[in-house]
């Protein structure tokens, strides 16, 4: 079997670059890559996918529509995030439909409506699947509509942004007239609408799910300690969190996995997380962010139907935490996704003898 991995990797010096602009930048050239992988993790999805066969390397770069249609693969194994734009993580799966290559993963439709945030957010609620009030400002004309958000406090978002990218401390706002400010910083900054959405007080979860269909499950549910923040720091997964204060050297003490809460709260968390799983059409795998209203119900905030997939446990990375403490060490993960596709795709079973254990 040939397999191919299109992925995108960061530039050597990223995390330097991210870190001297410090915790309070509105945004840094290290910006533009956040999303991307580094080559550790590139390497250990490759060492995985070395359990089918041959794997072929293909960067999601200018001339990837040309190496994919001459590769001569069998399946796609996907986590390209995109160099730009709205639409950015459904090239790969959409140049690949084209050729009339089979990938994993979700289709070019998911991921589109799964990156941006408003997109995502309308089709829960056609779903009724429960998610915080929102409006978007797409243009500094909108700015003063928000005056009539009924919903403050509010959070601040990029709509087509991910990893926290623009995301930050500053994009809390208690009144309309800070929202106007900081929306307007981020319309001028990332040239992008702003979500504008309810801010929720209660704790935070994120679900990892695999496979399709009925058959499609929560691992281990992670919640967001973020007493293991800095002192007086408000209570997100942002830009400092992920890429300030959480250090090789020095790792945030913030994931709790399996989440420590009661049978009935964490069964309505799954069953809202996999509502939204099957709403967006996520297939093989996805994460979703959850976080508990004031009445503590649980509210879908976005879905990332390209997990990140860092194989070191230290690291923070959910996915893989999740799939840990489920039993599922980081080479059987990727190649569960694999085969779920491949079912998927085909309708056959894919045996493979090092399935449960490390690639050969």
């Amino acid at each position: 079997m040939r397999i191919g991995l299109a992925y995108n990797q960061r530039p050597d010096d990223f995390e330097e670059q991210l870190r001297d602009a410090g915790a309070n930048a509105t945004s840094s050239p290290a910006d533009d890559f956040v999303e991307w992988d580094e080559p550790d993790t590139i390497a250990a999805v490759e060492d995985a996918l070395l359990a089918f066969g041959e794997v072929i390397r293909l960067e999601a770069v200018r001339d990837f529509p040309w190496r994919l249609a001459r590769s001569r693969i069998d399946l796609l194994f996907n986590m390209a995030e995109g160099a730009r734009g709205p639409s950015r993580e459904a090239h790969v799966p959409a140049i690949a439909e084209f050729l009339g290559i089979p990938y994993t993963a979700s289709d070019p439709l998911t991921l589109a409506l799964s990156l941006h945030k408003a997109r995502t957010k309308e089709c829960l609620l056609q779903r009724a699947v429960p998610t915080p009030p929102f409006m978007v400002v797409a243009t500094e004309a909108d700015l003063a509509k928000l005056k009539a958000f009924s919903s403050y406090p509010a959070f601040l978002k990029p709509v087509w942004e991910g990893s926290s990218k623009g995301i930050g401390e500053e994009n809390y706002c208690a009144s309309a007239r800070e929202a106007r400010r900081r929306a307007r910083q981020l319309l001028r900054t990332y040239r992008e609408p702003v979500l504008v959405e309810a801010y929720l007080p209660g704790h935070e979860f994120t679900a990892a799910i695999l496979g399709n269909g009925p058959e499609a499950e929560c691992l281990p549910l992670i919640r967001y300690r973020f007493e293991g923040l800095p002192k007086g720091a408000l209570p997100i997964m942002g830009r400092e969190a992920k890429w300030i204060w959480d250090r090789p050297d020095e790792p945030l003490d913030i994931l709790e996995c399996p989440a420590r809460i009661p049978a009935a709260l964490r069964r309505a968390v799954e069953e809202a997380a996999l509502a939204a799983y099957h709403a967006l059409g996520c297939r093989d795998w996805a994460r979703v962010d959850l976080r508990l209203d004031g009445s503590g119900g649980p509210q879908v905030m976005e879905i990332n139907p390209l997990p990140g997939i860092i194989p070191d446990l230290a690291a923070n990375s959910c996915f893989p935490l999740a799939a840990a403490r489920a039993g599922i060490a980081y080479p059987e993960l990727i190649q569960r996704v694999v085969a779920a596709a491949w079912n998927r795709t085909t309708g056959e079973e894919l045996s493979v003898p090092t399935l449960a254990g490390a690639a050969t």
